[in-house]
């Protein structure tokens, strides 16, 4: 015997993702690397510097991940469609995670030309390199400045990380710079890049980790799933609470699903009016599915195994 279901959910906001957006400071900070990562092989080129062309293919890989940043929160705000019910929101998440992942790459190439540099030292030429680093790091500011006023969704962050580090790169750059010209010790040039390496590893991996956990579907780490399903089993008229599933549609925009046990299906709009409130209050949870069952039929039908029943009481559970 099937568990009795009807048909009353309850969708709302389901399709407002204020959490998504962005999009023009993602494109105005994509143009601005451009043009700077010109500017940094022109002079490069007439310093014969080769810290400033790496840097330079360092911003031409950050404008590719920018450029990725930007396509994804546009299809992000695109509305949902027959073949995408819930939108493209998630474009945004797989591109966080692609630039995380074109990050790593960019950590490695570092690494190793340090690596190859410690075993042979390239002449650079210190004054060039320190008045285009100092350039490059107002840039960088001014580029985290315009990104940190977009939203906090994992693809800005994922942006951020890119232009942390190049703004990391251009203090490297500029201290190596500065070393080199009143020193002329070469080394400094590579140990600062495998620190710098080091920074920007630690916020890479912790941005992989949030946009895989979103694609797994994970419980958001600001909810607790015991504490959400107990406070919903505490509604007065509700005898227990099971299936339940919080997951991440998108940055900021968390979702549940429920089965929710009745003795008396006649007050479900109240119930459902009163759940409502309390995940949109105390959760910040506006995308809702709720399915009301009715007790008989939820006792005969097995629970599968390891399924978790809010709350765990005998007086309100068939257990």
């Amino acid at each position: 015997m099937a568990h009795h279901h009807d048909d009353n959910h309850d969708h709302r906001g389901g399709h407002d993702h204020a959490g998504l957006g962005g999009h023009r400071q993602l494109w105005w900070v994509l143009l601005l690397t451009l043009g700077f990562a010109v500017v940094e092989v022109l002079g490069g080129l007439w310093a014969h510097s080769l810290t400033l062309l790496g840097d330079a293919g360092h911003m031409f890989s950050d404008a590719v991940a920018l450029g990725m940043a930007a396509t994804a929160s546009w299809f992000g705000r695109r509305p949902p469609s027959a073949r995408h019910s819930y939108g493209l929101a998630r474009a945004e998440v797989v591109a966080a995670l692609l630039n995380g992942l074109l990050m790593l790459v960019v950590v490695v190439a570092i690494v190793v030309e340090a690596i190859r540099r410690f075993r042979g030292p390239q002449p650079v030429a210190g004054a060039p390199v320190m008045v285009i680093a100092g350039a490059g790091l107002l840039f960088n500011v001014a580029a985290a400045i315009i990104l940190s006023r977009g939203e906090r969704s994992l693809n800005m962050r994922g942006a951020l990380v890119h232009v942390t580090g190049d703004l990391l790169g251009s203090v490297g750059a500029l201290l190596s710079g500065a070393v080199i010209y009143f020193t002329g010790w070469m080394p400094i040039d590579p140990l600062l890049s495998i620190l710098i390496c080091a920074l920007i590893l630690y916020s890479t991996v912790h941005l992989l980790r949030e946009a895989l956990h979103v694609l797994m579907e994970g419980v958001p780490p600001e909810l607790d799933l015991n504490r959400v399903g107990q406070a919903l089993a505490h509604v007065p008229a509700v005898v227990s609470v099971h299936d339940l599933h919080i997951w991440t549609l998108a940055s900021g925009v968390p979702a549940l699903s429920a089965h929710v046990v009745m003795n008396d299906l006649t007050v479900w709009p109240k119930v459902l009016a009163d759940m409502r409130q309390l995940l949109g209050k105390r959760y910040r949870i506006e995308h809702v599915t709720l399915q009301p069952e009715i007790a008989p039929a939820f006792r005969e039908v097995p629970l599968p195994p390891g399924a978790k029943v809010y709350p765990v009481k005998p007086a309100n559970t068939r257990r």
